[in-house]
């Protein structure tokens, strides 16, 4: 296993909040993920609806229409590149890996569709469990927890157990604590500051903060675009706390930053 992977984000959606539009015509989200894996992300994540904050829900069909030929494409002239699925339909994800994907990334962890847990582990692809509080449309309502690090460990513990007892590998499962999902500043800021907490559970740890949010009010960057070096900073403090896999839209910066960072962290590791 390498020290990190890099998972390249390919929106397939005309409202996603960081690049809503931009890669909505399928040729342009095919050339997106062969630029992104090119420079450098071994994962490479479609998704055909936005999870932002106020999100409106996608019909199946819709959804499918949108994705499914984008996948095809990318496994076929991307056979060494692991394609994931962003979705919480089963029928989706079930299409998807039909079509070349061997990953499924789930904001509800395994939880939104019923047959979504059973899909996964059938089909023994790997898979995300993140935690999120209520749901894209209403998640960012005033969020409140005790001690949102121990809440979001807990759940995920919760999680792994279901999935391994539904039968899904330990080694095809990935951690996500859902930076920026039902999560205030503060909150965001506390679970990076003791992600080492999450990372002891024991799976891989996915962190997702590239260009959120509350980067842009820490930074005072309100273009999703400005963000880098605030999404930099996050993922090479992640990296240093032992988080594995890295969702991002800026795959290039973003895999030579962790680069030098796994190299300062490990003389040994050949990166």
């Amino acid at each position: 296993m390498p020290a990190f992977e890099v998972m390249g984000v390919v929106n397939v959606t005309p409202d996603s909040f960081s690049d809503g539009g931009e890669w909505f015509d399928r040729d342009a989200a095919v050339r997106h993920g062969l630029e992104l894996a090119a420079a450098g992300a071994a994962i490479l994540d479609v998704g055909g609806e936005s999870t932002r904050p106020g999100a409106d829900p996608v019909p199946e069909a819709e959804e499918l229409r949108r994705v499914l030929p984008v996948i095809e494409e990318l496994a076929a002239r991307l056979p060494d590149t692991t394609l994931s699925v962003d979705t919480t339909k089963a029928a989706v994800a079930a299409a998807a890996i039909d079509a070349g994907a061997r990953y499924v990334n789930d904001v509800t962890g395994l939880r939104g569709d019923p047959e979504m847990l059973a899909l996964v582990a059938e089909r023994d692809v790997r898979c995300c469990l993140m935690h999120m509080r209520g749901e894209p449309r209403t998640m960012q309502r005033d969020p409140v927890y005790d001690d949102v690090v121990a809440e979001v460990r807990v759940f995920l513990e919760e999680r792994l157990a279901v999935a391994r007892t539904a039968g899904v590998r330990a080694e095809r499962i990935d951690l996500d604590p859902g930076v920026g999902f039902g999560k205030t500043v503060e909150h965001n800021l506390a679970l990076l500051r003791r992600l080492d907490e999450i990372v002891a559970i024991g799976p891989r740890v996915l962190v997702g903060t590239s260009r959120k949010s509350f980067l842009g009010r820490l930074t005072g960057r309100d273009d999703p675009r400005q963000r880098l070096a605030g999404t930099i900073a996050t993922n090479v403090l992640a990296l240093a706390a032992g988080a594995r896999v890295f969702r991002v839209h800026d795959a290039g910066a973003i895999r030579d930053a962790l680069a030098v960072a796994a190299r300062v962290l490990d003389p040994d590791d050949a990166v």
